[in-house]
Order: structure tokens, then C-alpha cells, then sequence
């Protein structure tokens, strides 16, 4: 089950325990409760295995984002993905800065920056990825943290963006050490070309901010190139 679930399971129950107790303060029928228990209950069960827990997701993903400086750090990193992504010629698909812009989007994630991955995925089927393309990607799921460090200083996402990294490489049979190294040269990576584009990257901030189209968001970094 979804850990996004499992947290909509244990908010519920807190919920309903809450209930129980207030229940005969507020004149609340004893079988209310009982009711509540099964409806929710049904409801993150058919969340996990329906929905693959995108529901629980977006009701989380609701609760915790009325912050606008969360708002704010999720956009700036993901245009870190983007711009990277665009310098380094890998193809933007579509991108999402909330669970239930994914949704809407037919995606099963939280959200995030989405490419055209389908040469990736060929290399990885065969197990023999070239280099150009690992190190290309690997600089690519750094720019997240490496986007949100340059703006504030310090980076609160990025696991999802180490453990693709990690997964990678482990699939292909490589060192354990070789993970930190490959994360640590994205960084660095991913960092000259930020640093070096500034101008681009904080246009393209400001358009993804407005939901701009990718398309539009492409020409906007070129014109600021």
C-alpha cells in the first residue's frame, strides 16, 4: 500500500477517534463513527489499488502546499530539471508543479518536470547505457537540488532525484561507489550550467509561474540564452 495511503489511513482514524469522543458532546448518533470508519477506510483502500495512492496524494499534497514558500521552492526546482534538461538536449514533455496538476495530466507522481525518456529507457532494457547519456541524466535529476541551493541556500527535495541515480546504477550492475560519484558530478554539472544561464533560468521561473506552455517555456530560455 501507497505510503500516501497509509498517512490518509492514520488521518483518518485520528479523525474518527476525535469523533468518538467529542461525538456525545455534540449529540453525534453513535452509529456516525462507524460509518465514517468504513467510508474512509473503503475510500484509501480503493485509493492505493485503483489510483495507485494518487488521491491520497493530492488530498496530502493539498494540506501541506498552502505554504507559498513550499509553493515557491517546488517551482524553482523543478525549473532547475527544465532548463538543464533544455541545455543539455533532452526533450521536455510536460511538467507539473502540484499533485493534482499531475493528475490532470494522466500522471501518477506528485508532479515534476517530464521527459522524452524513450532512448533512456531502450539503452536500459538492452543493459548497455552509454556514458554521454548516464552522465547527461544524472545532471539532470541534480539541477532540482542544485536550483533550489543557488535560491535558498539549502534544498528540501530531491530523495525521488538521488534514489533514480541510485536505481540506475544498481540496475546496471555498478559499484556501489560510483552512486556518489555520479551524484556529486551531476551536481557540479548542473551547477556551471545554472550559474552560467542565469538570466534563462530566472525567465524561465517567472513563465512556469504562469503554467506557460513547454513549448513556450523553450522559447523563453532560447531568447534568454
Amino acid at each position: 500500500m501507497k505510503d500516501t495511503s497509509l498517512n490518509i489511513i492514520a488521518i483518518s482514524i485520528f479523525a474518527i477517534t476525535v469523533s468518538i469522543l467529542l461525538g456525545p458532546l455534540f449529540n453525534l448518533p453513535e452509529a456516525v463513527p462507524a460509518i465514517a470508519t468504513f467510508c474512509l477506510l473503503g475510500l484509501a483502500t480503493l485509493d492505493s489499488f485503483q489510483w495507485q495512492g494518487q488521491g491520497g496524494t493530492i488530498l496530502l499534497d493539498w494540506l501541506g502546499g498552502t505554504s507559498k514558500q513550499k509553493r515557491d521552492r517546488i517551482l524553482h526546482h523543478e525549473a532547475g530539471h527544465f532548463l538543464v534538461a533544455y541545455l543539455l538536449g533532452i526533450p521536455v514533455t510536460s511538467y507539473a508543479l502540484n499533485a493534482w496538476e499531475a493528475f490532470k495530466q494522466g500522471q501518477t507522481a506528485q508532479g515534476g518536470v517530464r521527459f522524452e525518456d524513450e532512448q533512456l529507457a531502450s539503452q536500459l532494457q538492452s543493459g548497455t547505457l552509454s556514458a554521454q547519456l548516464l552522465d547527461q541524466y544524472c545532471t539532470v535529476w541534480m539541477a532540482g537540488i542544485v536550483a533550489e541551493k543557488f535560491v535558498y541556500g539549502s534544498a528540501q527535495g530531491g530523495a525521488e532525484d538521488r534514489t533514480k541515480i541510485s536505481a540506475i546504477l544498481t540496475q546496471l550492475r555498478r559499484p556501489s561507489a560510483e552512486i556518489q560519484l555520479k551524484q556529486n558530478w551531476g551536481l557540479l554539472r548542473a551547477k556551471n550550467l545554472i550559474e552560467s544561464h542565469q538570466s534563462a533560468y530566472e525567465a524561465l521561473v517567472a513563465a512556469m509561474e504562469k503554467r506557460a506552455t513547454v513549448a513556450e517555456c523553450c522559447d523563453i530560455i532560447q531568447q534568454n540564452l
